[in-house]
């Protein structure tokens, strides 16, 4: 697999895997066997836990952890056995190391969990004990948490929790830097596995997630964001999203197995500079959406800021290549809400089949469009189905999950820049939709695709009045008089050209709207689209 994150990241991951070998060394620790110690290393049996899985070890973990930290660092052990636990705090230059045998359990007595804080004034904040953690790092640099081992969050239900069920999460890093999680498994956590906030320099490599809700959820906040953050090889089998989050900078993931009962990866705020590379989504879930009882995958993919609640910032930077999919509602879907903008989203080598809800969808619901959406390299099938009345359908901002849209194939809404280079759709089932639909797609660069090409006519123009410095909606009526295809629409006015491509029924005749425009200046001015003219008059 290519490292599409550089050399520099290439070292960074070396320099962890020495770290952690260099801990892991076959001879390290045995203590209880009343041979040498190894300088840095605790082992949790040391400082008095049982690890009999009945005794609630948070007391002798803790203190294990504090000895290392105090020793200036090193690495805590859990040798083979079930280690109950409530919540226990890493601290900075510490490593857990889990050998093959050994659990970590988080126990049934909620009273035995404490939370993170979010900053005063964040949306977080209001949130209270829903930060809870089983291991909880704050404010730490330098930490890890390594080995075979597994870490078992012992579905921790809460009656009084969101939804009236979830617990604490697994692990909670919050305003910290400098984390490695590495080669272990998480299994039944009772909210998250894995929750950063406002964290950077973060590697997870190589871990398994198994039920639960979302594997790795990161967070930041306006103006500061989780930076270079890098999720590659690991494997994903969560009932809810597997990996999300927003305000993300600088953001790898792959080589990843992707399964899930809700979407595969899901943004929900601002995310600059995200590449994800060489993975493999596939549903239905093997374990159930807890809350609804559910196994069938949604999105694949789903960029949505501003979905769950007013985020402000941009969605930029977009890299996905080299995926693959397998029964998904849909393979990717963005949208941006007001306050948020989107700038460049390239999707090259990417083949889904069995795709059975929605269109690939790009769509602008902000105050601007999407800047440039490339599709390279991209073979999807829909399984099809789709009924003709579905083709009129009013489409509506969207809600939280990928929708059914009027075509099956690709839709396009507020979108500055489409090209498709070598895109091949098709369906299973006939499908009475249009292969794609556009609003307010202004240029459109088509290679090797197999999308016909209509050539409407003009038949007239609408112009509603118009104040200087206002905004207005001028309309133009065509007809097309051919075969089925996206058909180009030009409007001129005093100097400015805007552009629309619409699809097309045979001999369709229909209005298309050229929505929100800044209005000419003051005067009369001549509107044209083709061989249609109108007279504008713009008051002061």
């Amino acid at each position: 697999m290519r490292n599409p994150g550089g050399s520099r990241e290439a070292r960074g991951l070396c320099a962890a895997c020495a770290l952690l070998v260099a801990f892991s060394a076959p001879n390290a620790g045995r203590a209880q066997d009343g041979n040498a110690r190894t300088p840095g290393l605790f082992s949790v049996r040391d400082h008095g836990a049982a690890g009999d899985g009945k005794t609630l070890d948070t007391a002798a973990i803790q203190k294990a952890i504090e000895a290392c930290a105090a020793a200036g660092g090193g690495q805590v052990r859990f040798p083979p056995g079930a280690y109950l636990s409530g919540t226990v705090y890493l601290k900075s230059k510490v490593t857990l190391y889990l050998d093959a045998g050994a659990t970590i359990v988080g126990t049934a007595d909620l009273a035995q969990y404490r939370q993170f804080s979010p900053p005063a004034g964040t949306f977080e904040a209001r949130l209270g004990a829903w930060h809870r953690a089983l291991i909880l790092g704050e404010s730490v640099e330098s930490v890890a948490i390594a080995g075979p081992g597994r870490i078992d969050g012992n579905k921790v239900f809460d009656p009084k929790g969101e939804e009236r069920m979830r617990g604490p999460h697994t692990i909670l890093m919050g305003l910290s830097s400098g984390i490695t999680l590495r080669d272990f498994t998480v299994e039944d956590s009772a909210n998250y596995a894995v929750m950063l906030m406002e964290c950077s320099r973060v590697d997870v490599a190589n871990v398994t997630f198994t039920g639960g809700w979302d594997g790795v959820h990161f967070r930041g906040w306006p103006d500061r964001p989780c930076r270079d953050v890098r999720i590659t090889g690991c494997r994903f089998f969560t009932g809810d999203d597997s990996i999300a989050g927003r305000y993300w900078e600088n953001v790898l993931i792959a080589g990843c197995v992707i399964n899930s009962s809700c979407n595969g990866i899901r943004v929900i705020g601002p995310a600059a500079h995200l590449v994800i590379h060489d993975c493999l989504f596939y549903g239905p879930g093997a374990e159930p959406h807890r809350t609804s009882n559910r196994y069938n995958m949604l999105s694949g993919i789903i960029l949505q800021p501003g979905a769950w609640d007013a985020t402000q910032g941009a969605l930029d930077d977009v890299l996905i290549s080299d995926v693959t999919m397998r029964n998904v509602a849909s393979p990717v879907t963005v949208w941006t809400k007001p306050g948020n903008s989107a700038g460049e989203i390239t999707v090259t080598r990417m083949s889904a089949t069995g795709v059975y809800r929605a269109a690939c969808s790009f769509e602008s619901w902000a105050e601007t469009p999407i800047e440039r959406v490339v599709l390279r390299d991209v073979s999807i099938e829909h399984a099809g189905g789709g009924a003709r009345e579905q083709a009129a359908m009013d489409v509506k901002s969207p809600p939280v999950d990928a929708r059914l849209l009027p075509a099956w194939g690709l839709y396009a809404r507020n979108v500055k820049r489409l090209e498709l280079d070598n895109v091949r759709l098709r369906h299973i089932k006939e499908d009475l939709r249009p292969i794609i639909a556009c609003e307010g797609l202004e240029q459109l660069a088509l290679h090797d695709t197999h999308i016909p090409i209509a050539s409407p006519r003009c038949l007239g123009i609408e112009v509603p009045a118009v104040k200087a410095g206002a905004r207005w909606s001028p309309r133009v009526r065509i007809e097309n008089g051919g075969k089925e295809g996206l058909g180009l629409v030009t409007l001129q006015v005093a100097g400015a050209v805007f552009s629309r491509w619409v699809w097309l029924g045979a001999d369709e005749r229909r209005e298309v709207a050229f929505e929100n425009l800044a209005a000419p200046p003051a005067g009369a001015h001549e509107a044209r689209a083709g061989d249609a003219t109108a007279a504008v008059t713009v008051e002061p």
